[in-house]
């Protein structure tokens, strides 16, 4: 729903933008597109390629950390079963 609304006044961004077009040059239209482009954009909860191939690795080594931890539990869980024993 919040993505449809984003559209709907992007799309009437650019038709008033394009609705002006006479009066202003293709350079000029392509400026304004690209902020109204921007400024639509920047409202988005994107992050960029960086970020998110850092925070890929963070998690993966986190994985990686918890499964240890999780096979060292079961070992010592184990080990305490059979010490009752």
């Amino acid at each position: 729903m919040i993505r449809s609304k984003l559209f709907e006044t992007l799309n009437e961004q650019v038709t008033q933008l394009l609705g002006e077009g006479p009066h202003k040059t293709q350079e000029e239209l392509r400026r304004s597109v690209h902020l109204v482009l921007q400024g639509a954009l920047s409202r988005l909860d994107l992050v960029t390629r960086e970020e998110f191939d850092a925070q890929s690795e963070v998690l993966g080594r986190t994985r990686m950390l918890v499964e240890r931890l999780e096979a060292r539990l079961n070992q010592l869980e184990a080990a305490d079963a059979t010490e009752k024993k």
